[in-house]
């Protein structure tokens, strides 16, 4: 029997599930406020915190670390990668501890819980389908400035889980299908998929796209500069961009409970901002649908942030002429890692190995 520890931190959460075989015995998804995660000044120096929570589930079920024998960690932050399974190695620790990808999501702390974690009860470490996976179109890369590169960055893991599960539904396979994708919660990301391929993407945590609870979404360059030369600083600006943004500047709070509230009890300044927010996103889907020559086969909504009924309903109002909408509250990100490992672990499929090297290296 495979006892699986499956771990996806998040922008504003730490989810963790543990998995006999496909067998889902515990899971929960514990909610970190900005203000909580905004105490270390860098993703890494989260690394003790989030390990205490995950070593609190385990002793809240009686779990036994050392009866773990597979650690299965979100990932990103390091060389772009192919989607699918990877061995986690020390080479992409190292990369993903150093950010050498150029991103540092809370994503990249998935790998590297598990790779700690293994080092130190033993057993076997893998990710699947993380942050930086690169499948852009090159039209999608190219910038006004010549060397500089537009990155691969989404929310890949539970976008493609998402786009399997309804092309399954529909009778149809994720590789012959074109969707725009949109996973809406403490990040927002918005994704053309074209035939299984994530062509183009909105980079949330790269301050590209919609604003988020945590994230400062796109600004006009100029407006930036302006930002700065009042006296805010470059390392302000990086925060902002993925976690203390968004709602944390605005309201001082990442919780999207609590700002909705605001809305739902008249606030004017909160209800102009919760719309801009999902006005944003909406806007997104139209740039999106034309990536995808107007061929759409469905728009469909996912995250924690699709339970709130006027941001599913506004994004129908706006965008239903496009296509087809669905909605998927909340991710199977956990069961979609869970799932792909236990392929490899029957040999049914073959894990990648990371190669220290970007998939893209310009033109």
């Amino acid at each position: 029997m495979h006892r699986l520890l499956i771990i996806n931190p998040g922008s504003t959460s730490t989810k963790i599930s543990v998995f006999d075989d496909a067998r889902c015995l515990f899971t929960d998804s514990i909610f970190h406020d900005a203000p909580v995660l905004m105490q270390y000044p860098t993703v890494n120096d989260q690394t003790p915190f989030r390990k205490k929570v995950l070593l609190d589930f385990l002793r809240g079920h009686d779990i036994d670390p050392a009866s773990i024998n597979v650690w299965v960690g979100r990932g990103g932050s390091a060389y772009t990668q192919e989607a699918g399974v990877m061995e986690i190695d020390e080479r992409l620790f190292n990369d993903t501890r150093d950010a050498v990808g150029g991103s540092d999501h809370p994503a990249k702390l998935g790998v590297m819980l598990a790779y700690e974690l293994c080092s130190e009860y033993g057993g076997q470490m893998f990710t699947l389908n993380p942050t930086n996976v690169d499948e852009l179109s090159d039209y999608a890369r190219i910038t006004g400035i010549k060397g500089l590169y537009r990155r691969a960055q989404t929310h890949v893991l539970n976008q493609k889980a998402i786009g399997s599960i309804h092309a399954e539904k529909q009778g149809r396979r994720y590789e012959d299908c074109n969707f725009i994708i949109c996973h809406i919660d403490g990040g927002i990301t918005v994704t053309a998929h074209e035939h299984g391929r994530m062509v183009d993407s909105t980079e949330g945590a790269g301050g590209d796209g919609p604003f988020t609870p945590t994230r400062l979404g796109s600004i006009p360059v100029l407006e930036v500069l302006a930002y700065l030369e009042e006296g805010h600083t470059v390392e302000e600006m990086k925060k902002m961009c993925s976690r203390a943004g968004g709602f944390v500047d605005h309201f001082g709070t990442s919780d999207a409970d609590k700002v909705h509230k605001l809305v739902a009890e008249g606030d004017y300044y909160a209800g102009k901002v919760w719309g801009a927010m999902i006005y944003q996103i909406c806007k997104a889907i139209g740039e999106m649908s034309v990536v995808l020559d107007g061929r759409v086969d469905d728009i469909l909504l996912t995250g924690g942030l699709v339970r709130f009924s006027d941001i599913v309903e506004m994004i129908q109002n706006k965008c239903a002429w496009i296509a087809p909408i669905s909605v998927y509250p909340g991710e199977v990100e956990q069961e979609a890692m869970a799932g792909a490992v236990l392929e490899v672990l029957a040999g049914i499929r073959k894990p990648h190995k990371y190669t220290g090297e970007p998939v893209w290296q310009g033109l």
